[in-house]
Order: C-alpha cells, then sequence, then structure tokens
C-alpha cells in the first residue's frame, strides 16, 4: 500500500465509495436478483479496503493514538447503527442480536487481530515490542466493559435469565461510558506517551518512539494537508456507511444460509462482526508488518472498547422504543472463551514483548470460538 501522504485526489479509493453508496441507494428497496447480490458482495470488498486507506491517512495526519481512535470509533458507531436496524426487524435471535455480535467483536479483536498482529510482526521481526503499561490498561479496562455489560446479568437475580431490570440496564450503560471516557482520556491526553509506537531490535527490546512531529518515525512521505485529510475523512465515514449499509442487505442471504444450514442464528452475529470488523483488522496487520504493533494493538483493545462502552449505553437507550427482551448475559461457555482468552491476553502484555507463539496461541482461541459458535 502506498503511503498516505502520496495518494492523489482521482484514485480508486475515491471512486469505490461513492459508487458503494450508489449502489446502496439503489438497491435497498430491491436486491433479491442474483446478480445484484454479487454486486453487492464486491461492493462491500471495495468499501472494506477504502476505510482501510482512508482510516491510514486520517491517522498519519493526527498521529498516534488519536490515529487509532478514529477507526475504532467510526466503526463502533455504524456497528451500533446495524444492531439496532436487525432488533427492529424482529425475527428469530433478536433479542441476542446485540449480545452476540459484541461478544463476537470481544472475542475477534482480543484473539484475532491482536493474535494475527503478534504473528505477523513477530514472523517479519523477530520478536515485537509495545509498552506494557499502556496496552495493559487498555486490556484492564476492556475487562471491567465486559464483566458489567457481559458476564453479570447472568447472576444478578432481580430479573429473569440472563437479562438486566431497567434500573440495572441503566447503570451499566452509565457505568460503561464512565470507563470508556476515563480510558479516552489517559490515552490521549494524560498519559499519550504510553500508546505510541515504538521499534523493536532483534532481541525485543523498546529501540525509540516514533516521532510525530517527523511524519510517524517509518521514513514516509510527511503527512498529508488539511484538505486531503478532510476528504480522506469524509471518503472514511462514507465508506463506513457503505459497509454497514451493504452488509444489512446481504444479512438476509446470510440469515438464510444459516438457517439452511442448521446453524445458530448466533453465527449471523459473528458474520456481520467479521466484515465490520475487517477494515480495522486489515490496518493493524499492515502496521504489524511494518514493526508498529503497538498501534496494532491500540486499534484491537480500543475496538473491543469501544464496542462494549458505546454499543451498550446506545441499546439501552433504544429498548426505550425497541419492544421485546433485550439478554446480555453470556452463556457458560461463552464465558469459559471470554476468561481463557482474558487470561491469556493478560500473560501475553504483561511481558511487553511477545514472539510469534503468543500470536499462535490468540488465533488458536479465535479457531475455537469460531467451531464453537457452528457447533454450540
Amino acid at each position: 500500500m502506498s503511503d498516505p501522504a502520496r495518494r492523489g485526489p482521482f484514485q480508486w479509493t475515491v471512486a469505490v465509495p461513492v459508487l458503494s453508496l450508489g449502489l446502496l441507494l439503489a438497491t435497498w428497496s430491491s436486491h433479491e436478483n442474483p446478480v445484484v447480490l454479487v454486486a453487492i458482495a464486491v461492493a462491500l470488498v471495495g468499501s472494506i479496503l477504502a476505510a482501510v486507506h482512508h482510516a491510514e491517512v486520517v491517522a498519519h495526519r493526527v498521529g498516534e493514538p488519536y490515529g487509532s481512535l478514529v477507526l475504532a470509533v467510526a466503526v463502533t458507531v455504524i456497528e451500533v447503527g446495524l444492531i439496532v436496524m436487525l432488533m427492529v426487524g424482529g425475527g428469530e435471535g433478536s433479542s441476542t442480536y446485540a449480545r452476540d455480535t459484541v461478544f463476537a467483536a470481544l472475542m475477534i479483536t482480543l484473539n484475532g487481530i491482536v493474535g494475527l498482529s503478534l504473528l505477523v510482526g513477530a514472523l517479519r521481526h523477530g520478536l515485537v515490542s509495545f509498552n506494557a503499561t499502556g496496552t495493559g490498561s487498555a486490556l484492564s479496562t476492556v475487562v471491567a466493559l465486559a464483566s458489567v455489560c457481559l458476564v453479570l446479568p447472568g447472576f444478578t437475580t432481580s430479573a429473569q435469565g440472563l437479562e438486566y431490570t431497567a434500573s440495572q440496564l441503566a447503570f451499566a450503560a452509565v457505568a460503561s461510558l464512565v470507563l470508556y471516557g476515563a480510558f479516552v482520556f489517559t490515552q490521549t491526553v494524560q498519559h499519550r506517551d504510553f500508546f505510541l509506537p515504538v521499534t523493536s531490535d532483534s532481541q525485543g527490546r523498546m529501540t525509540g518512539v516514533f516521532d510525530l512531529a517527523d511524519s510517524d518515525g517509518d521514513g514516509h512521505a510527511d503527512p498529508p494537508d488539511g484538505t486531503e485529510t478532510l476528504i480522506s475523512l469524509a471518503l472514511l465515514l462514507v465508506s463506513l456507511v457503505s459497509v454497514v449499509g451493504l452488509a444489512k442487505l446481504l444479512s438476509p442471504t446470510i440469515e438464510d444460509a444459516v438457517s439452511a444450514l442448521g446453524l445458530p442464528y448466533a453465527v449471523v452475529g459473528v458474520v456481520i462482526a467479521l466484515l465490520v470488523l475487517a477494515p480495522e483488522s486489515i490496518a493493524a496487520v499492515l502496521n504489524a508488518s511494518r514493526d508498529r504493533v503497538q498501534i496494532s494493538l491500540n486499534l484491537a483493545y480500543g475496538s473491543a472498547m469501544a464496542s462494549i462502552g458505546l454499543t451498550i449505553p446506545t441499546i439501552a437507550v433504544a429498548m426505550i422504543w425497541l419492544d421485546g427482551p433485550l439478554v446480555l448475559g453470556l452463556e457458560s461457555t461463552q464465558i469459559v472463551l471470554l476468561v481463557t482468552s482474558v487470561a491469556v491476553a493478560t500473560l501475553t502484555v504483561v511481558q511487553g514483548r511477545a514472539k510469534a507463539l503468543q500470536g499462535v496461541v490468540h488465533l488458536t482461541l479465535l479457531a475455537t470460538f469460531l467451531f464453537f459458535s457452528l457447533s454450540p
């Protein structure tokens, strides 16, 4: 992929988001034709790649750790919109759709994005280094959010099953916003230096922090100017809207395929989470290949945090108008996977550096989650 600063205005990354949005609008009310569905799938992939491109441009301009927040928050806002739209549609599994999608996003970020980033970075650079203090604080915030929003509902006694009462849901929403806001303040203001990328030598020792005033320290061109950054920001938003809209158009086809194969309805949430998180996954792997694993971890844990910390409060507000129950509590198998993932992530983060083995362990946990989603 070329340097963000060298990208001109007349490229496929400009045309694809616009064409995808046009296709979304043109096929919104009628998209059952197989040819149209293929076109939607192609446009979806193109929009994902375009989103990665424009997120890199914006991140290159604003520097770290703000750049990581751009994609994490933007994708999460779109994810929330998708969840609400599908819940409004009702149908089988609508009561657990928010939980299944958020949990899938959590497993994909904690194990998929982290594991792939560590594996790619370690295979290319031997050992990879990152700031254990900053990354550890991000992980602890993710654990607290997951515990309050996804684990506790299964252990309270005021409501039946795996649900929160209205007051409990309101508390969880407020607590989520407080935790997320506190972390963002820490990451961008109070202890910003803990989240800046570091390089590694062959033994995995930290050898320096990138100087944001000198591009991003990777030897690439200077950051793009303000005009190009604003254009990319607008196209990033268009790309993300296209991703979620096109994914929604494809979701009935996915649901039909899941039903025809006799798979659990939760698989739909897994598929949508994979699609929505694809831009962050690609961006994280690209940064890992450039020995900027700290940015990859910022993206992974920031996405997990935003997925819970922004989604649950929004869904809590939406439940004022939505009918039916909201099941947030995890099943026993999901809790085991979450606890195991947190334990492994803690052992990975505390060292401040990682080899390829850690990446393989995380990816194995992701594969375990995916397998047991298909065969619970």
